[in-house]
């Protein structure tokens, strides 16, 4: 089995108002900590005159940080990071930027602004899981050309992406789920009378919109 994953499906901001004071909170998917440091610098760039910019990300490969940025501890970065932790969602940076409304909101009211904040732009940016998915070469007669097209079509694959080479056969190279070339490879024997070859050329991880 391929070990999927969930990310943000897009990058994505909220803003969230409680008592005077404004969070704006942006979402990004990052594939590294540079990528994460690098995005944290340029939200805090946007807003050089904000109260707090709180930050937190977490990556794929286990590494995970978070900050209050000044903010009472345990009352910022950690509660930003728990929404993506319940979420299962990695590969995620979140800055949250308050700009203070005068009027303090005490830990409680932090961790539920902060949470709130993140919250919302991850359902903004929605969530997509990423897929192992295996490149397929199919040669084959011409008279079988379309109906295997309609078999790539039928394991997601979209027609105008499939690649199709026309010689003495037909080669058609498309990608399939990498946990269906099991499936995939016995439709196309069954199809074709086992006439039809079926070579994996390699295998790469895609975003899919979770369910």
């Amino acid at each position: 089995m391929s070990a999927d994953y969930l990310v943000p499906a897009s990058d994505a901001v909220s803003e969230y108002i409680v008592k005077k004071s404004q969070f704006i909170a942006h979402v990004k998917r990052i594939s590294s900590e540079e990528e994460a440091l690098s995005f944290i610098d340029e939200i805090k760039n946007r807003h050089p005159d904000a109260t707090h910019n709180v930050w937190a990300y977490c990556t794929r490969d286990g590494a995970i940080r978070w900050s209050d940025d000044g903010e009472p501890g345990g009352t910022a970065g950690s509660p930003t990071m728990g929404v993506f932790r319940s979420a299962n969602v990695c590969d995620v940076c979140c800055v949250v930027t308050r700009y203070f409304g005068g009027i303090l909101l005490g830990s409680g009211g932090l961790v539920r602004a902060y949470s709130k904040a993140a919250s919302e732009a991850l359902s903004i940016a929605g969530i997509a899981r990423v897929v192992l998915w295996s490149e397929i070469c199919v040669k084959c007669s011409y008279s079988l050309y379309e109906r295997v097209c309609r078999v790539f079509e039928s394991f997601g694959n979209l027609p105008e992406k499939l690649k199709s080479d026309f010689a003495e056969d037909v080669s058609v190279i498309g990608i399939v789920p990498s946990d269906d070339v099991k499936s995939f490879t016995h439709e196309i024997t069954q199809l074709s009378s086992a006439t039809a070859t079926v070579s994996v050329l390699g295998e790469a991880y895609y975003p899919q919109k979770a369910e």
